[in-house]
């Protein structure tokens, strides 16, 4: 009797040790073990702190390599890794981590330094030196956005990505600015970016003049991103430039000059366009007149050849009809008498 109340005591530990594990495991590992990706997001996964791969694929094998230089190319060969979508409950064991990273599109200026948020007054306003040796301040947005392709550029490969980019994109822009320069009247292109800007002038009044160009070559230069820094630069918006204040009055007046003489030559090439107008409807009815006259007179003709090889003294009815309706309008006849 006493063996078997002390096997039922140990069989009632035993249970209770292996329901207080079961308990320990499910607090401690199952539910920490669960987790939930949203929708702009995307997740990675490290074991032992190695990131989860896609085998030994890499970034180069991807279109977005393309954009990288041979000499760049074994520089940014990051591998692939195996994305987790959004979506969820997935599980994890404790020695397994999960890094979540958001995709959606941000927006900052042109200033904004992740480093020293106080810098380029607030990120309000970015300063560029222009190629006549002036300092200006440069104003507009960026929008990026995480690219799922490269993510371990993003999470593991750069310290801080964010200003990576940043300082890579002011670079850019601060090096398009001190070489711009607007082509000039009779000179050939060579940048086809920049084929249709004719103007002449100091450098700012040619950069406003050329903003969305300007645009459209940031965001050509910053293709490279994605694969350097795991970033994608949606668009670069640059709204404003601001001169120097010593310079601004000079500026407006060669702006109201430029604006003048742009009016008096889009006049004259109004008249002049015009006059040519109506030079080709004074040709195109003088030609029809003449048309006319001349298809009359082959009538005529056509008409005359009928009536003489009709019958006898056809032609000469017909002449002597003629002259009767002219004797008809005429007020006064001359008659050539023969001696």
């Amino acid at each position: 009797m006493e063996y078997a109340v002390g096997y039922e005591s140990g069989i009632s530990y035993s249970l209770g040790i292996f329901l207080g594990f079961c308990g320990w495991l499910i607090f401690r590992v199952v539910i920490p073990g669960l987790y939930t990706v949203d929708q702009n997001e995307r997740g990675v996964k490290t074991i032992f702190g190695r990131a989860e791969r896609l085998g030994s694929q890499t970034t180069l094998e991807d279109p977005t390599a393309q954009t990288l230089s041979e000499e760049e190319r074994p520089r940014y060969a990051y591998p692939q890794l195996r994305v987790i979508r959004p979506g969820g409950p997935y599980f994890r064991w404790p020695w397994e981590k999960v890094t979540k990273v958001s995709v959606a599109i941000q927006t900052v200026n042109i200033g904004y330094d992740p480093e020293s948020p106080t810098a380029n007054n607030g990120g309000e306003m970015l300063e560029a030196v222009t190629k006549d040796q002036l300092n200006t301040g440069l104003r507009g947005q960026m929008r990026f956005s995480v690219s799922e392709k490269n993510l371990y550029a993003f999470v593991f490969g750069i310290q801080n990505p964010i200003a990576h980019v940043m300082g890579y994109f002011v670079s850019i822009l601060r090096q398009r600015i001190a070489v711009f320069e607007a082509q000039k009247q009779g000179q050939e292109a060579t940048d086809d970016m920049f084929a249709s800007a004719r103007v002449q002038g100091v450098s700012i009044n040619d950069l406003r003049k050329n903003l969305s160009a300007m645009n459209q070559h940031m965001e050509q230069e910053c293709r490279s991103s994605v694969a350097r820094y795991g970033i994608s630069l949606d668009a670069a918006l640059i709204t404003g430039i601001d001169p120097p204040h010593e310079v601004e009055s000079a500026l407006a007046a060669i702006n109201t000059a430029h604006n003048q003489v742009s009016s008096e030559i889009s006049l004259a090439q109004a008249a002049a366009d015009q006059k040519i107008v109506q030079s080709r409807k004074a040709v195109e009815i003088s030609t029809m007149r003449a048309q006319a006259e001349v298809q009359m007179l082959t009538q005529l003709s056509d008409q005359l050849k009928i009536l003489k090889g009709g019958s006898g003294g056809a032609i000469e009815n017909y002449v002597r009809n003629v002259k009767l309706k002219l004797y008809a309008q005429a007020s006064r006849v001359m008659v050539e008498v023969k001696s």
